[in-house]
């Protein structure tokens, strides 16, 4: 059964008092057996001489058979008698030479030889162990305290007093029961109090061991909170401070598993990873399609039947722990979903840092799809040359329209110079002389067609300014911009055209921010037009609401609200396509560059419109570090 530290710590403090218990014990039941065979001692030894005493008093005042005169003695009688009486003594009798009982506290004994007993004495020079064997001996023992009798010089006899360890026993046991109490007591008392100490010492491993349970179920900043004074507080802060790291490294490691995954999730190519047990542990969703449902952790014979190149290539990478391919294969995995286009499979073998293999990446390429990407690409290549070449057309078409206008101006100052008249106008009647003569139709017909097409020049102009900075690559210069400061500047600029058609302008931002991360004089040319355009869908007044604030993704949302006439249903899908517009002088660049300009920035441009009620444009840019 295995033990916690709680339950270790108990058992080793109630051990070691145990164990001080039980030499205390002994210690002291050895002085008390000592003590006891003392007594019992004493006790035989004034016992011997009083009989003694009283045994001499009697044979010296009387002549006679000495023993005879001991037997017919009451008052020795008396004392042998009541010898039984005394603590562990078991009777008294007086022997002559030759061990005979010539008077003893059980007259049945008198006349008879004594059986042979241990000295007492031997006993109390014994050690200790020797004793308390003798006295808990399972049977019991007599032992003798002797005293001899001496008639002038000759000894005459010897008195014996049995005294029994069965009796020495009983008190022992009374005086060590209280000891024995105490010690139980003792033992109870220390079982508490190691259940407390434990509970008081072992509270910070109770509390680190939660710290590291959390840790283990993913929580982050996981701290402890205990006392520094000590090892455990040390133990403590080191633990904070591996937490910390660990959080650190476990969200650098979330975000870049996330991104990994992302990668590969949203791979053209079919990628499946295998354990070195040749089951499947991973695939991306281009590889899903073509394997079972229950595909994960299922082995490549539950996979792919007998044969098949995909099954075959993993096997051979198991085989010989080296990368494979690329081959080409025509069939798909097993009979899920059969793809008649040639296929390119390759295997990489992972080792591990030991140089064990610890999987096999398995990659599918179709090769239609890379046809595909590279007509893409070529096709890419032709429009960046036709790019190039329209935009060197519209540059050579714009010298001539400069030329044009020139001549235009040229031609109107000479028909205007040959209508002015020659004298110097004389008022008549409140009329000048120039009044008093009118401009001949024709003329006056040649100037109007003069303007019409300056008019005309000036609009292609226009489109072709636009196109050159729609085709034009912008290079951005990223900074942090507050928000809160392109709408100051684009305020005074789009005033005339909010006095025009009475719309009242408000700005919900604030003065702190939020930042972005962008090219500030771009980011203020789509604002611009954002707010041109919704100043001029209220051609009879409205309200106009700039705002800002933070979005999802650690982005920030640009609004641009307005109560105009909005945008009919069938055109918000074309609204950013180029020159499409429905204004009667509209070039259908404005919103065109807006687009361009929130997608160079990485970030995405939304709109939501109701007739007759309104539009908001909703713009969605990265959010910049504020410090």
């Amino acid at each position: 059964m295995r033990l916690g530290i709680k339950a270790k710590q108990i058992a080793a403090v109630t051990a070691i008092v145990g164990l001080a218990v039980v030499a205390l014990s002994a210690m002291h039941a050895t002085r008390l057996a000592r003590v006891v065979l003392h007594e019992s001692q004493a006790r035989g030894q004034l016992l011997a001489n009083t009989i003694f005493h009283r045994a001499r008093e009697v044979v010296v005042s009387s002549n006679g058979d000495p023993f005879a005169l001991l037997r017919s003695d009451p008052g020795l009688r008396a004392m042998l008698e009541s010898s039984i009486y005394g603590e562990s003594v078991t009777g008294a009798a007086i022997l002559d030479k030759q061990g005979i009982v010539r008077a003893s506290s059980d007259p049945a004994q008198e006349g008879k030889p004594l059986p042979a007993r241990d000295d007492l004495a031997l006993l109390i020079a014994a050690d200790s162990a020797e004793q308390l064997r003798l006295i808990y001996s399972q049977d019991g023992r007599t032992l003798e305290v002797r005293q001899p009798m001496v008639l002038g010089d000759e000894p005459f006899g010897s008195i014996r007093i049995g005294v029994s360890t069965v009796l020495m026993r009983q008190e022992l046991d009374a005086s060590l029961r209280p000891a024995l109490n105490i010690a139980l007591a003792s033992l109870l008392i220390a079982v508490i109090v190691a259940g407390l100490l434990a509970q008081l010492f072992l509270r910070p491993i109770n509390v680190i061991r939660s710290g590291l349970t959390r840790l283990g179920k993913g929580e982050f900043g996981v701290t402890l909170d205990l006392n520094r004074d000590d090892e455990f507080g040390e133990l403590g802060t080191f633990f904070n401070a591996v937490s910390q790291q660990l959080s650190a490294d476990r969200s650098l490691l979330a975000g870049q598993k996330a991104n990994l995954q992302s990668a590969v999730e949203h791979l053209e190519d079919a990628v499946a990873l295998f354990n070195p047990s040749g089951e499947l542990l991973f695939s991306n969703p281009a590889m899903q399609p073509k394997l079972p449902a229950d595909a994960i952790g299922r082995a490549l014979r539950g996979l792919l039947p007998d044969g098949d190149p995909y099954r075959a290539i993993v096997e051979e990478t198991l085989a010989t722990r080296t990368s494979r391919g690329p081959i080409q294969a025509s069939a798909g995995i097993g009979d899920q979903t059969p793809d008649p286009s040639p296929t390119l499979l390759m295997t990489h073998a992972i080792e591990g840092t030991d140089g064990q293999l610890v999987g096999v990446l398995l990659v599918s390429r179709n090769l239609a799809y890379l046809s595909r990407m590279q007509s893409t690409i070529a096709y890419s290549r032709k429009l960046v040359a036709l790019g190039r070449l329209t935009a060197g057309i519209a540059h050579e078409v714009k010298n001539p329209l400069n030329a044009m206008m020139i001549h235009l101006e040229l031609l109107r100052t000479k028909i205007n110079r040959g209508l002015r008249p020659a004298a110097v106008p004389v008022a008549a009647g409140g009329l000048s002389l120039a009044e008093a003569h009118p401009v001949p139709r024709a003329e006056a017909d040649a100037l109007q067609h003069v303007a019409v097409i300056e008019s005309e020049i000036r609009r292609l102009d226009e489109v072709v300014q636009g196109f050159l900075k729609f085709t034009r690559p912008e290079d951005l210069r990223l900074q942090p911009v507050r928000v809160k400061d392109v709408f100051d500047e684009i305020l005074p600029i789009i005033a005339p055209e909010t006095e025009k058609n009475s719309v009242r302008v408000t700005v919900d931002a604030a003065a702190g921010g939020p930042w972005v991360n962008g090219d500030a004089a771009m980011l203020r040319q789509a604002f611009l037009n954002l707010a041109i355009n919704a100043c001029q869908s209220m051609p009879n007044g409205g309200t106009l609401r700039l705002s800002c604030g933070p979005a999802p993704g650690n982005r920030v949302q640009v609004l641009f609200e307005d109560t105009g006439v909005g945008i009919p249903a069938e055109h918000l899908s074309k609204i950013f396509d180029l020159y499409f517009t429905t204004k009667d002088h509209g070039t259908g660049i404005g919103l065109s560059m807006v687009y361009r300009i929130i997608q160079l920035h990485d970030g995405e441009v939304e709109v939501e419109s109701s007739k007759d009620r309104g539009t908001t444009f909703r713009v969605l840019l990265p959010r910049a570090n504020e410090n």
